[in-house]
């Protein structure tokens, strides 16, 4: 089983979606010692924004660079993904990682009984770390797009843990973080199914 570990935020070591993402991969490593793990950190190795060029194709760096990153994903039989809620939605690094994995043809397609997932056999886990309260409420564009760019890839298996209000007070980080710990996702339920 391979497993593609992605952290998006800027914080660095301050991240709380870098020390969750880090506890499931731990979890799941710890279930599966023959896990492969491969890691991408969006913030330090950033994807190219789309650009006129970057669908044009004339660059042939980021067009190699497109396609690893797009075969990473494919191959990920598991994604554990760090998603802290930047302005209401996903950091904009994240947002040019899923312009790159989002390929008509290789991940989905149009027929005419429309749009038909092509990379479905994935369960995803999308670490949410926010500062304010969102679950539910018409502020949250992070999680409800989320869903919706992998169902459309075929992906329904998508799983959040979430640590919200991590900015209200010391203690409520502390809380977040310890019911987000509490709630990781086991490999087990993956092999069961």
């Amino acid at each position: 089983m391979k497993l593609l570990h992605m952290d998006s935020s800027a914080l660095g070591g301050n991240s709380i979606s870098r020390q969750l993402t880090a506890a499931v991969v731990e979890t799941w490593h710890k279930a599966l010692p023959d896990l492969v793990v491969d890691y991408r950190d969006l913030d330090s190795e950033p994807v190219p924004h789309l650009t006129g060029a970057s669908l044009a194709g004339t660059n042939e760096a980021e067009k190699a660079d497109a396609e690893r990153t797009l075969q990473q994903f494919l191959e990920a039989d598991v994604l554990v993904i760090g998603a802290p809620m930047y302005n209401f939605t996903v950091p904009s690094t994240l947002k040019a990682w899923i312009d790159r994995i989002a390929v008509a043809g290789r991940t989905f397609r149009y027929t005419e009984n429309g749009p038909e997932g092509l990379a479905g056999g994935k369960r995803v886990i999308v670490v949410s770390t926010r500062g304010g309260l969102h679950t539910g409420a018409p502020t949250d564009f992070q999680e409800p797009y989320l869903r919706q760019i992998f169902a459309f890839l075929g992906i329904n298996d998508v799983e959040f843990v979430r640590a919200e209000g991590v900015a209200y007070s010391p203690q409520h980080r502390s809380d977040a973080i310890d019911q987000a710990l509490a709630a990781l996702p086991q490999p087990a339920a993956a092999l069961a199914a």
